[in-house]
């Protein structure tokens, strides 16, 4: 396929590299920020702009991989009459791209991408569209750079998904941060744990999380439990959070 990429950020880049890969063609890179467009564009060999007045029409898709908040503002003005367009947020309807064309939808990738990963990871993509030409459009350009992780999803269940995603995500990365605050303060060596956190990661591809649960809580053991709040005294934020997920886990 032609694709034209809108967008210069962690989503386009990495998502620009997963379509190179699989033999499609990028007409164009379009974003404001014009020397990450024209870096994606040296890479890619091929041209970009940072104006959508210099939109090239004569593409099969475009993909639109833009903050949330900014696709609003970047389709004011667009209109692509015939052709497959699909934003990547996991949160926004697809009816936002409504007035751009009759063939839209959405393009979800349910990963945490870095343009600066020396990697192409795997991704789950979660694909919608306005009907069938679109649907079997993005169907086809997911299956292409994720055989066996492609699904589709409307807004309610992508909703659902990204809150997921947060929780095992965002939330999970959060707590590594704590704990390396808590490592460098202790005099302690973050990556001593990097083992253990990738045993646990590598446990989910065949056993339910809810089954591998390990630690004081799931053994109440209570005086291992206070010790460690004790010794966090000095680290109420985490104090709490112990508290709390260890509330949790007995609730279980």
């Amino acid at each position: 396929m032609e694709i034209v990429i809108i967008g210069s950020g962690n989503v386009a880049a990495i998502l620009g590299r997963k379509f190179k890969a699989a033999g499609h063609t990028i007409l164009q890179v379009v974003s404001r920020n014009a020397s990450a467009a024209s870096a994606l564009a040296y890479e890619w060999n091929t041209e970009s702009a940072n104006y959508m007045s210099l939109l090239n029409h004569r593409a099969d898709v475009y993909i639109i991989a833009v903050s949330d908040n900014v696709i609003h503002e970047i389709i004011q003005s667009l209109r692509l009459p015939g052709k497959v367009v699909a934003h990547t947020a996991g949160s926004v309807n697809k009816d936002i791209l409504k007035k751009v064309t009759a063939h839209y939808g959405v393009f979800y990738p349910l990963q945490s991408l870095r343009k600066e990963t020396d990697h192409l990871p795997e991704i789950p993509f979660f694909y919608e569209g306005s009907d069938d030409k679109t649907s079997k459009t993005l169907e086809s350009l997911a299956l292409s750079v994720s055989p066996g992780f492609v699904a589709k999803a409307d807004s309610e269940e992508r909703t659902r998904l990204h809150i997921a995603a947060v929780i095992v995500n965002n939330f999970v990365n959060h707590l590594y941060a704590l704990a390396e605050d808590y490592c460098k303060k202790e005099g302690l060596d973050f990556h001593q744990l990097i083992p253990l956190i990738e045993e646990t990661a590598l446990r989910l591809k065949t056993t339910s999380p809810s089954q591998t649960m390990t630690g004081p809580a799931i053994r109440n053991d209570e005086e291992t439990i206070q010790k460690h709040l004790a010794l966090l005294k000095n680290y109420p934020k985490l104090q709490e959070l112990y508290k709390l997920m260890t509330e949790s886990i007995r609730g279980n």
